[in-house]
């Protein structure tokens, strides 16, 4: 069998899985949060932290709820890093350094998992399953919340109430993330991946030195960590390494992982708005990006330019064998146009177009299908615009689901298409025009510059992966790409649920000869045309001077 049919044949496959997980999971998530029964152990963590479940909260008080939270996250996991040295199950490793310790803490609460560190070289088995590995399931779950409270605003009238953000982060940890996430683990484990808590093992000598493998609870934390689109590795090497992601069945399961919850969850926001087309609107609009991408990505890799890529079948360099071009290519797409930021193979060694498919994939907001969450509350704001801007070309006032798209709709809705971006090539910038910063770039000219503007619109997108060629272990790394993420994440939210408690405020307005059918072909073709018309308008300077300068030099 040809590599390219293979490659081929993995994207059909998951086609069909997803397909099949597409109804009842999407049904059952609808199910999960319209629910007004409580099971008795999510009872006890209402208790434990003194919420009310059954309180409604407004949007100001529904994002102090997600702000609180996430800010007690950051200083638990800041600390439990920190006194690292002094816990049991350290495996001797030493307490991590202030800027890396807050870097990690905001990394993995953001639901962003960039790592500037080794992960068998500096995390115990306490700080990796305690620490790391509960962000894993909260932070995803946060994100879904503040989805769960748009689609409130849009299906609910006459009332600013969207839900109680306790209710559902505890839901969507205990019966969606946790159960899916076990099964997960289980399969990860008949694979091949490994799950235990044994120590440091010298495994053999070699040309002179010593080789040492780490135990730990990997394919637990695997399973989370694309399920909740998280993405953070146990080992340094992320999903290339044998005992994450062993061979083509696991690579294809974590695939499958980090797309099925993004999905399926348009199928709940179909449900909870009475409308199904509604929802077949947006997930056709995250089909044909998703499948565009993946389509040219394995072209651009399996494209042949000279005899090294002929005998190799295509740009083989940093690809782990057992995975090949078509394994890797559909991870790397997977990965970037969703916030998960695993990676199977070195994103840095793709080609020139490759490695900016990988960015353009992010900056695109990674809502094709996008994060457990964010990603659809993500692409509705792009409805939004999609929609304001039909409503300019036949001069009537836009409307969307029934909701009169007014000057603070499209406010809200354009701070939050321009936070991301300004994050990005502000940071970037200071990056580059500063004396120390650069110093970190292992390469030169367009890829050099390809490595900081990576790093940047990973963190700000609250992605995480990295072009692998940045020393991103720096005090100014560290702490910028730490406020990035931060406010990469915080910030959006903001926007949304203020979005999501003006909408809910609204009375609905019935649908005339003149609106705009948003479950029609039509407007999925506006949408992703306003989608990358958007991008290609505000990252396209910057894309010039890196990866496709350095593409059309190749």
């Amino acid at each position: 069998m040809s590599p390219v049919l293979a490659g081929v044949l993995q994207v059909l496959a998951l086609v069909v899985a997803l397909g099949l997980a597409y109804r009842p999971l999407g049904d059952y998530m609808a199910g999960v949060y319209s629910s007004n029964k409580h099971l008795r152990v999510e009872k006890w963590m209402y208790k434990a932290v003194g919420a009310d479940p059954n309180t409604q909260m407004r949007w100001p008080a529904y994002l102090r709820g997600v702000l609180a939270f996430s800010a007690v996250s950051v200083l638990f996991l800041y600390l439990l890093q920190r006194l690292q040295g002094a816990l049991p199950g350290s495996l001797g490793f030493a307490s991590i350094d202030p800027d890396q310790a807050f870097n990690t803490a905001a990394s993995f609460v953001a639901n962003t998992n960039w790592q500037s560190y080794s992960g068998e070289q500096a995390m115990g088995h306490v700080v990796q399953t305690g620490g790391l590995a509960v962000q894993n399931f909260v932070s995803a779950a946060v994100g879904m919340a503040v989805a769960v409270a748009l689609v409130r605003g849009f299906a609910r009238s006459r009332t600013g109430e969207l839900g109680n953000f306790w209710s559902d982060l505890v839901r969507g940890t205990v019966r969606i993330l946790l159960p899916i996430a076990t099964v997960g683990a289980l399969v990860l484990v008949a694979c091949g991946a490994i799950q235990n808590f044994a120590g440091i093992h010298e495994v053999g000598q070699f040309m002179g030195g010593s080789q040492q493998w780490n135990g730990g609870a990997v394919a637990s934390q695997e399973a989370i960590k694309e399920l909740g689109t998280n993405g953070g590795g146990y080992f340094n090497a992320n999903s290339s390494h044998p005992f994450e992601n062993p061979n083509g069945l696991s690579n294809l399961l974590e695939i499958f992982l980090i797309l099925v919850i993004p999905f399926a969850m348009t199928r709940t926001f179909g449900r909870m708005v009475g409308s199904l087309k509604q929802g077949y609107a947006i997930l056709a609009t995250m089909g044909i990006i998703w499948l565009g991408f993946t389509s040219l990505m394995m072209w651009t890799e399996f494209a042949h330019h000279g005899p090294a890529f002929e005998i190799a079948g295509g740009a083989m360099e940093g690809k782990e064998t057992r995975f090949g071009i078509g394994g890797s290519s559909i991870f790397a797409v997977a990965t970037t146009l969703t916030s998960t930021g695993a990676v199977n193979s070195f994103h840095s060694s793709y080609t020139g177009f490759g490695g900016g498919i990988t960015m353009l994939g992010m900056q695109l907001g990674e809502i094709a299908p996008g994060g457990v969450g964010s990603g659809l509350y993500g692409m509705l704001v792009m409805a939004i615009i999609a929609v304001f801007i039909a409503g300019l070309m036949v001069g009537r006032t836009p409307e969307y689901l029934g909701k009169k798209i007014g000057t603070r709709e499209i406010k809200l809705a354009a701070c939050y298409i321009l936070i991301t971006p300004a994050l990005v090539l502000c940071f970037t910038a200071a990056a580059m025009a500063l004396p120390t910063p650069p110093h970190s770039m292992t390469n030169t000219g367009a890829h050099g510059f390809s490595e900081v503007l990576y790093a940047y619109t990973s963190g700000a997108n609250n992605n995480g992966s990295a072009f692998a060629g940045l020393n991103a272990d720096t005090q100014w790394f560290n702490t910028t790409i730490g406020l990035a993420m931060l406010l990469g994440r915080f910030l959006p939210m903001v926007f949304v649920l203020a979005l999501a408690g003006s909408l809910a405020e609204q009375k609905p307005v019935p649908a005339t000869v003149g609106t705009l059918g948003t479950h029609k072909p039509l407007f999925s073709g506006l949408l992703v045309g306003t989608i990358l018309i958007i991008t290609g308008l505000t990252f396209f300077p910057a894309l010039a001077l890196g990866p496709l300068a350095e593409g059309l030099a190749s």
